[in-house]
């Protein structure tokens, strides 16, 4: 899932860093319509460090080995903190532990932060059911799209992305093949991240009901 340096052309990569830019200032500037912004940061720190740690998980699907990205679980429990949070957990992979890159830091936060926000969005739906739905099972329905449209919508991307732009020297059909096999790995792990991103988003509900309040407004 993470576009390593020397696959994108330079173009793309600076296009990534644009788009990345103002998705950031756009999700800032939602942050700052918070009553109080700076009562998320611990739990965006907590899940940032999450993110950091999940990509280390891999999870054999042959004939490839995917891993846990949870940009769906960070949408559902931060909102708009979710693709700034994304982008620092990015930052700190290629820095440390050389899992994706820093030319391409700004595609891979756009393939994985923009589908959090989507998944956000689709978590709040949850609002137009409660009058017809229990709240537990809206709440673990829900978490379970988001966290499955946030790998799903990430994937697509990188499948986008990869394909167009396979480097000249390399084996097209060859890469395209090694792709399509990846891409397709990742269907049962959207099944996983859902199942994942329910089970954390009803044990906090359980544990911590104030944060997710019956009648959440939309935003």
């Amino acid at each position: 899932m993470h576009i390593p340096d020397g696959i994108l052309p330079a173009k793309v990569c600076i296009g990534g860093y644009a788009i990345a830019g103002l998705a950031t200032w756009y999700a800032l500037r939602q942050i700052r319509h918070d009553p109080d912004p700076t009562q998320s940061i611990p739990r965006a720190s907590l899940l940032t460090a999450a993110f950091f740690i999940a990509s280390s998980i891999s999870i054999p699907v042959p004939p490839a080995s995917v891993h846990l990205v949870l940009n769906g679980l960070l949408g559902a429990l931060l909102g708009y903190y979710a693709f700034p949070a994304i982008l620092v957990g990015l930052f700190f992979q290629a820095v440390i532990i050389g899992h994706g890159g820093l030319t391409t830091l700004g595609v891979n936060a756009v393939m994985m932060g923009i589908p959090a926000l989507i998944a956000h969005h689709v978590f709040q739906g949850r609002s137009y059911v409660t009058r017809w739905w229990k709240d537990r099972i809206a709440l673990g329905v829900f978490a379970f799209l988001a966290g499955a449209v946030g790998i799903g919508l990430s994937a697509l991307i990188f499948f986008g992305l990869v394909v167009t732009t396979i480097p000249a020297t390399f084996d097209a059909s060859t890469e395209r093949a090694a792709v399509y096999g990846l891409t397709l790995a990742h269907i049962p792990l959207m099944v996983i991240e859902g199942t994942f991103t329910a089970f954390i988003v009803l044990f906090l509900n359980r544990v911590k009901p104030e944060l997710f309040p019956a009648k959440e407004h939309l935003s």
